[in-house]
């Protein structure tokens, strides 16, 4: 199994035709991501991955969550923990940008999250009833006094 960087990625699902190396970089990624060969991409690759389209590349993030949903979508490629990355996309879908939404998810057996985060993410995750709860730590925590 060959586990992928960041850099692999992009180049596979971003061609850029302006720079010589980068196009033979994408044709490598092309070759090794539809070769057929296991491959493995790891929860902070797909997070860095998700940055770099959104923050260099400019990609708007229903352009994001359809790149990730067809790269979960190769048959041989291994997610590290499919459940909590497509749980994460779901909540992409819902208007949670996906490094809260992976987190949210990374944390599905805790009681609650606690996040400052309160206009983004908080209401948003309460008003879509998201579980856990995510709480802002200057309110009153369930079980205090």
């Amino acid at each position: 199994m060959i586990g992928l960087d960041t850099n692999v990625l992009a180049r596979y699902y971003v061609e850029d035709k302006q720079d010589a190396e980068a196009g033979r970089q994408h044709e490598a990624a092309r070759r090794l991501i539809e070769s057929g060969r296991p491959l493995m991409v790891c929860k902070t690759v797909i997070l860095e991955f998700e940055w770099v389209l959104r923050g260099y590349y400019g990609f708007a993030p229903d352009e994001i969550t359809t790149v990730l949903r067809h790269l979960l979508a190769l048959p041989h490629v291994t997610i590290e923990d499919r459940v909590t990355v497509e749980q994460a996309l779901s909540h992409c879908d819902a208007g949670i940008d996906l490094a809260d939404a992976l987190h949210h998810a990374s944390y599905r057996t805790c009681a609650s999250m606690a996040s400052f985060d309160d206009r983004k993410f908080a209401r948003r995750a309460k008003k879509l009833g998201l579980a856990p709860a995510v709480i802002v730590p200057t309110q009153k925590i369930s079980g205090e006094s």
